[in-house]
């Protein structure tokens, strides 16, 4: 029996509590501006989800996955029938060899790859060269490996980089470089000619491109996702991450993976394996389905996003937003330079609580955040209801 007559004890010290690793963290703002949005009964073209239906065979596949009882633990990295279907693919669209055995991690999406990746390969005080803007998890999970950023711009309207600013950021420190093509937020698909300098100074300063190709498959007016893997003497210095996500709109199945060499994949399954174990195991065998639709699968998402993609941008146009045309991905940053209301982050308040839309203030993808001041990014995976009543809240507000 605990004495009643203890004396008291004081309260904790909680902040003693809280890692020095997680300091400079903060809230997504993406999945803040969903919640904000979620609050003020605003249309949300802020997070990147569709908000229409996933393929019904995709689905079905799922829940026949499901029915058979596939729903214990997996291989910890990923069941065979879903790394032979990732084989598969690259070898039909991309002309990769890949070995399923060794070369091929399952992963609970590209976000746990990416971290996985990056604790698999460096050590505190390696650098790793990152375009700006950049997805805004590549900087906590920088922070988290105790790596150095080495930040180069992209400039607009190409949202391209200066090959001379690429070079001076390459070290004898410099373990990798994250590329993210077709890119989020500015839906930059990177040219064979942009890939072939990245390519060379990986090889020059003996170093690894970080490819994220979650978007591979939705580009528009003609442009194709070029895999740096396939450049010459990139074989062996890519580590490729991608997901189910984006091109099968599955966003909430969390089912990605990586693909690298032998050695460096050793060291990614070690990490990958305590972190999550795998994916979920009846998604991945519908992955291994939906890996296996044929190209026209793609070519009629390809239009009907691009389809979307105008909608928008002649909404946002008509909303003195002006956005410049992606590429790729299903984002389009916006400039409100000449609106007079605020920078980004002013702005999207103002947007979420006053006309009812909410999107994402540019300033959330750059860590020198003036860069991002004159940008919001709208997305447009999203239903022409959606769009639709987006657009009459933005000519209701006449901004």
């Amino acid at each position: 029996m605990i004495s009643s007559s203890a004396a008291p004890v004081d309260a904790p010290n909680l902040a003693r509590f809280v890692s020095r690793r997680t300091e400079n963290f903060v809230e997504s703002v993406i999945r803040e501006m969903s919640r904000l949005a979620m609050q003020h009964g605003a249309v949300n073209l802020a997070q990147g989800f569709p908000d229409f239906p996933a393929p019904a065979d995709i689905k079905q596949a799922a829940l026949d996955s499901i029915n058979q009882d596939l729903n214990q633990y997996p291989n910890t990295w990923g069941v065979k029938p879903f790394r032979d279907a990732i084989a598969a693919k690259y070898r039909e669209h991309y002309g990769l060899e890949l070995d399923p055995e060794r070369e091929i991690t399952g992963t609970c999406g590209s976000t746990e790859a990416m971290i996985a990746t990056l604790l698999g390969i460096t050590n505190p005080g390696d650098e790793v060269v990152v375009f700006e803007p950049f997805y805004e998890n590549y900087y906590p999970d920088t922070l988290l490996c105790q790596a150095e950023r080495k930040l180069v711009t992209l400039y607009p309207p190409r949202w391209t980089f200066n090959p001379e600013e690429l070079r001076r950021a390459f070290t004898s420190r410099t373990k990798a470089i994250i590329l993210n093509t077709p890119h989020n937020p500015t839906g930059r698909v990177f040219s064979r000619e942009e890939l072939s300098v990245v390519a060379a100074l990986c090889q020059e300063f003996d170093c690894v491109a970080i490819s994220e190709e979650i978007y591979e498959h939705i580009t528009y007016d003609g442009v194709r996702h070029t895999p740096i893997a396939t450049l010459p003497g990139m074989r062996e210095r890519t580590i490729i991450l991608n997901s189910m996500s984006k091109s099968y709109a599955v966003t909430g199945w969390r089912v990605g993976w990586t693909i690298a060499p032998p050695e460096i994949t050793a060291s990614i399954r070690k990490v990958h394996d305590f972190l999550t174990v795998g994916p979920p195991t009846p998604l991945q065998y519908a992955g291994a389905y939906a890996l296996s639709r044929p190209a026209e699968f793609y070519e009629m998402h390809r239009g009907d996003y691009e389809q979307k993609r105008n909608r928008l941008l002649g909404i946002l146009a008509e909303a003195r937003l002006p956005g410049l045309a992606p590429q790729g991905a299903y984002y389009i940053l916006a400039n409100i330079a000449h609106l007079g209301r605020g920078r980004d982050v002013e702005f999207v308040k103002y947007m979420v609580e006053q006309v009812g839309v909410a999107c994402v203030p540019g300033s959330s993808f750059f860590e020198t955040k003036h860069l991002g001041a004159d940008w919001v990014r709208f997305c447009f995976c999203k239903k022409d209801e959606t769009l639709e009543q987006a657009r009459e809240r933005l000519m209701a507000a006449k901004i």
